[in-house]
């Protein structure tokens, strides 16, 4: 299985506040990741260092065999670089079908006939095409986070980012959405999925990478990640001498 996202050596300081500190992971085509980290650890600037939003201080980014250390975030969503944001932001006056259509219009450079029966096959997909004629202020937030990922998809990224996308949602919501990843997965979208409902994450992703301080500290496999003492005290705050 080939490496859809390299990351090697990655920085980016804020003067005195390290975002990222020499990362470095590779990203297999078809693959899910989850990545664990406390409040502040670096890993929504990871995702602006991943999509283009923020330049990196060193390191290099290479997807789909392509370096696009260089490339703007415009041009990384074109080359199928797509993200979700933790608080969805999406355009209120427009209806859910519309804002999938300026995703599929604008990321994916599709037009007429074409960006309209992607963006019902996206809706269908991530459960929201019941209210495609809705407008996206009027949604729930199960609908809103829905709306990202749909926007995000619409887009025909290879590579999805998701930023906590299961919080804020009940235990029932939280076990709709994960239905609703794991089939976009097994669709064949490589995901990342940054995520504190651990138990959402675990119930997804094949491989987990946890960081403090902007720094990767451990990486592989979900369930001997979760029983490590440094991450059971980084992450879970449990003094592994207790």
């Amino acid at each position: 299985m080939s490496a859809l996202l390299k990351v090697d050596g990655l920085s980016k300081s804020f003067g005195a506040i390290v975002v990222a500190d020499k990362t470095s992971f590779e990203v297999n085509e078809g693959a899910a990741i989850g990545i664990l980290g406390p409040n502040g650890a670096g890993k929504t600037s990871l995702f602006n260092l991943i999509t283009g939003v923020l330049r990196s201080d060193a390191g290099s980014i290479h997807f789909d065999g392509q370096e696009i250390t260089s490339v703007g975030a415009a041009g990384r969503c074109k080359l199928g670089i797509a993200r979700s944001y933790q608080v969805p932001h999406p355009f209120v006056g427009m209806t859910v079908f519309e804002n999938a259509l300026v995703a599929a219009t604008e990321g994916a450079s599709l037009r007429g006939h074409d960006a309209e029966n992607h963006v019902i096959g996206v809706l269908e997909q991530t459960g929201l095409l019941p209210k495609a004629n809705v407008r996206a202020g009027a949604l729930t937030l199960l609908e809103r986070k829905r709306l990202e990922m749909a926007r995000a998809l619409a887009a025909k990224p290879k590579l999805l980012l998701l930023d906590e996308i299961a919080g804020g949602l009940t235990e029932a919501e939280c076990g709709e959405l994960i239905q609703t990843i794991q089939a976009v997965n097994e669709s064949g979208t490589t995901i990342v999925w940054i995520e504190h409902v651990v138990h959402a994450l675990l119930a997804v992703v094949d491989h987990l990478i946890v960081i403090d301080f902007g720094k990767k500290i451990s990486e592989g496999e979900p369930k001997k990640i979760m029983e490590s003492a440094e991450v059971k005290e980084i992450y879970l705050g449990v003094d592994p001498d207790v």
